[in-house]
């Protein structure tokens, strides 16, 4: 394989960085980072805040594969691309996937640089990654997803929450393809059906993962507020603002997380 020819040699925890969030990379001690143009069947990120990297190397003595930057729908991939990534993590042989993404919140008690960790999630996308002939070598034609989101892992990290002071909330992700944001009408919708925040990725990577048997968790940095009622126009540099806000307390939980693991 080609990363193992590059020096990703048995890595145990599989990382995806989502938009604006990237200040656990400061903490690894990078030994391989390879451009996804340069990486056999991976795809370009073509959204100018991704970096678009993919990084071997160390975190608190754990070897670790990293994407900083990830895929979307709304770029033209396929489901089947978008996931890849995870595939190669899963044959690397990594135990789990630790991701992270930027979202807005329905839930007027979340507020933009907050932290939620994901307890499950709703599936809006048109489509999804196992439509097809199903190898059985990697997971099983109905895989289960009655808990998606890895309770160990989740109260592990609730755990790590409690004790460096970092508030984090817990609920349900609703995924949809994007570019565009919701209206007004979405938004009371997705309340009404039991989502707390919203976003454009993430549960391609997470039922792949749950194909596999790939235990994972997720935590959403809140960048922006969702109410209907009181909606403004999107401000980006108002999202990095929120991210960068949040990021600081995300690399903490990550990083204990892998120290404990």
């Amino acid at each position: 394989m080609f990363l193992k020819k590059e020096g990703f040699e048995s890595p145990e925890v599989g990382i995806i960085l989502g938009t604006g969030l990237g200040k656990i990379i400061d903490e690894i001690r990078i030994e391989v980072e390879i451009p996804y143009k340069e990486i056999p069947h991976f795809s370009l990120a073509t959204v100018d805040f991704h970096s678009g990297n993919l990084i071997y190397g160390t975190l608190n003595g754990k070897k670790i594969v990293a994407m900083h930057g990830r895929y979307h729908f709304y770029e033209g991939y396929s489901y089947q691309q978008i996931t890849l990534p995870v595939r190669v993590m899963k044959k690397l042989g990594v135990k789990c996937l630790l991701i992270s993404n930027a979202s807005g919140a329905m839930n007027t008690d979340l507020k933009k640089g907050s932290l939620m960790l994901l307890d499950d999630h709703i599936n809006l996308m048109p489509g999804n990654p196992l439509i097809g002939i199903n190898n059985d070598e990697l997971g099983p034609r109905f895989p289960d997803m009655s808990q998606p989101y890895s309770s160990v892992l989740n109260d592990k990290l609730e755990k790590i929450a409690v004790e460096h002071n970092i508030i984090l909330n817990k609920g349900v992700y609703a995924a949809l393809p994007g570019p565009v944001l919701e209206t007004r009408a979405e938004y009371r919708f997705l309340r009404i059906i039991g989502a707390d925040v919203v976003g454009m990725s993430t549960v391609p990577e997470v039922i792949v993962a749950n194909h596999m048997s790939l235990p994972c968790a997720v935590i959403s940095v809140i960048t922006d507020e969702c109410d209907p009622d009181n909606l403004a126009p999107l401000n980006l540099s108002d999202i990095f603002e929120s991210a960068a806000k949040a990021d600081v307390d995300l690399s903490r939980l990550i990083s204990s997380l892998v120290n404990g693991l």
